[in-house]
Formats: C-alpha cells, sequence, structure tokens
C-alpha cells in the first residue's frame, strides 16, 4: 500500500468529518431545549445572571459563528464545558471511557472467538446437523434485541439465580484479586449481551463467505492435488474467506457503540452511552457534540483501517 494512498484518503477523511461536525452541530443547535432551562424556571435566579451566563457561552449568537468558534476550541484540544456536571468535556469523556472501551473489547473479541469456528465449521459442512443448528442460533441471536436479552439475563442469572449482579459498580471497595474478580461478574452480563449479539450475525457472513471460496477453482485444483483438506481449509478457503469478514468486523466496530447505549442504560453502566443518554435528557450540547463526533472519527479511521487489513489478508490486491 502506497504512502499516497494512505495521504489520499486521510484528506478526504478531512472535509468529510468537517461536514459531519457542521451536520451534527446544526441540528443540535436548532433543537429544541435550552441548557439554562431549569435556572429560567427558577424564580431565585435574576434574569441578568441568566442573560450574562448566555452570554459568557455565546449561545445567544448566530449558529454558524457558534460553530466556528467550537471549531477552532476542538483543534486546541479545548472540547467544550459541560453544563450539567459543570467540569471539562475532555475530562468527562475520559473518565467514562476507559469503562466503555473494556465492555466492547471484551465483547468483540467474544464475538470474534465465537464466531469464526462456528462459521468457519457450518461453511465447510452445509447444510449438516452442526449448521443447521447454529444458523438456527445465530437467527435466534441476531433477531433479539439487546435491550431483551439484557433484561431475560438479569431475570435468570439475577433474579432467580442470583449468580451475577446487574447493576455494574464503579466504586468497587474490594482490592487485588478480588477486585478483579468483582469486576469480572458484573461484566459477564453486558459483554455477553453485546458479543453474542454481534457474533450472531457474523457468524452468518463467515458461514457464506466459506460457501463462496470453496467454490472457486483454486480450491477444486488444491483437493485435486492430493493437498490435506485441513490444509485446503486453513490455506485457501480460511484466509480468502476472512477479507470480506474483517471488513465487516472493521466498520461495525463504531456501531457497536450504538448498542452499549442500551445495553449500558440497562445495566447502570457509567460509560459513554449512559453519558450521551444522560447529556440528551440534560440538554448538555458540547457533551453531546463531543461523543458524537467521536463516534464519527471512529468510522473513519475504522474504514481506513479495513482498507489497510485488505492488503495483508490478499496480496493480489494494491492500492495507488
Amino acid at each position: 500500500m502506497s504512502r499516497a494512498y494512505m495521504l489520499r484518503r486521510i484528506l478526504i477523511a478531512v472535509p468529510s468529518l468537517l461536514g459531519i461536525s457542521a451536520i451534527i452541530y446544526t441540528i443540535l443547535a436548532l433543537a429544541p431545549g435550552d441548557p439554562f432551562g431549569q435556572l429560567i424556571t427558577n424564580p431565585n435566579v435574576p434574569a441578568a445572571v441568566i442573560a450574562h451566563l448566555r452570554a459568557s457561552f455565546g449561545l445567544d449568537d448566530p449558529v454558524y459563528i457558534r460553530y466556528f468558534r467550537w471549531l477552532a476550541a476542538m483543534l486546541r484540544g479545548d472540547w467544550g464545558f459541560s453544563f450539567q456536571s459543570r467540569i471539562n468535556v475532555s475530562t468527562l469523556i475520559f473518565q467514562r471511557l476507559p469503562v466503555t472501551l473494556a465492555i466492547l473489547g471484551s465483547a468483540e473479541i467474544l464475538a470474534v472467538v465465537v464466531s469464526l469456528p462456528v462459521g468457519v465449521l457450518a461453511g465447510t459442512r452445509p447444510y449438516s446437523l452442526f449448521d443447521q443448528i447454529a444458523s438456527t442460533l445465530a437467527f435466534f441471536g441476531f433477531a433479539l434485541p439487546t435491550f431483551f436479552t439484557g433484561l431475560l439475563l438479569i431475570l435468570i442469572f439475577s433474579i432467580r439465580l442470583h449468580w451475577l449482579p446487574f447493576v455494574f459498580r464503579s466504586n468497587l471497595s474490594s482490592t487485588g484479586l478480588e477486585w478483579i474478580w468483582q469486576n469480572i461478574l458484573q461484566s459477564i452480563m453486558p459483554v455477553a449481551v453485546l458479543g453474542l449479539f454481534q457474533g450472531a450475525s457474523l457468524v452468518r457472513y463467515v458461514r457464506s463467505s466459506v460457501l463462496d471460496v470453496a467454490k472457486l477453482d483454486y480450491v477444486t485444483t488444491a483437493r485435486s492435488k492430493g493437498v490435506g483438506e485441513r490444509i485446503v481449509i486453513r490455506r485457501h478457503i480460511v484466509r480468502n474467506a476472512l477479507i470480506p469478514v474483517v471488513t465487516l468486523i472493521a466498520v461495525q466496530l463504531p456501531i457497536i457503540f450504538g448498542g452499549a447505549i442500551i445495553t449500558e442504560q440497562i445495566f447502570r453502566i457509567p460509560g459513554i452511552g449512559s453519558l450521551l443518554i444522560s447529556s440528551i435528557l440534560a440538554d448538555d450540547t458540547p457533551v453531546v457534540m463531543a461523543v458524537t463526533f467521536v463516534f464519527a472519527v471512529l468510522v473513519v479511521i475504522f474504514n481506513l483501517i479495513a482498507d489497510l487489513l485488505y492488503a495483508w489478508l490478499d496480496p493480489r490486491i494494491s492500492y495507488r
């Protein structure tokens, strides 16, 4: 992959991100609601104080002026000030980010570890009993929404069996190995909800990709030369079948943040998803803007990573 291609992709991403940020900021600015709405309804707060606050944050300026001011501050590393939490947005996000990344990273690892072997085995043995069972479970897993699966796991493992806690606690009093064990226990259900939902869709893609590659001529040629079936599957089928699957994984990584929003609400996880919901309800525009813009950046980055993985998995693919 040439450096010119990398530079071209980065240059293309810049106007894309600028356009996305402008659209998001305009929508949030024109949406109903006022971050100082509670102060307006409070008779103990003078109108002059509210007017001074609005002027200090530039809320009465035109939308395009506020956007360029926000963009200039963002480029300097100033993400704004949270009206609700009364701290810098960057500080607030970095407080919540580790929990979200730990849950989502574990969920994605679970999805890949489950979907790849199951999908490959189902694709190499089409219409067998294992394939039918795997396909049925994958359809069920993909059809069930995460909020239903989360509530079902809480009902079974927390309320009935009392095995797992259903409220995620970030301020555990235990230390050492006990702290690690408590975190593992409270992470099992949210990781399972997100990971199995993601893995269910990946199983179908892996199976379909394996079936398509298994019919190609070079696979038939390898078998006719007497190459062992395991070598054929590992070297000729799986590696080429993973090309579209890796793309799907890279592209869906930012999308899993959307599922995390619901999951964090169900299990009371103090992460980015719950922060976004609470900020929307409180009309905390700087936080909402920062979180949604981070999501947009992740989409662009992971699309670029998918292109890089193309060339690594298939040397025939080259970018100029």
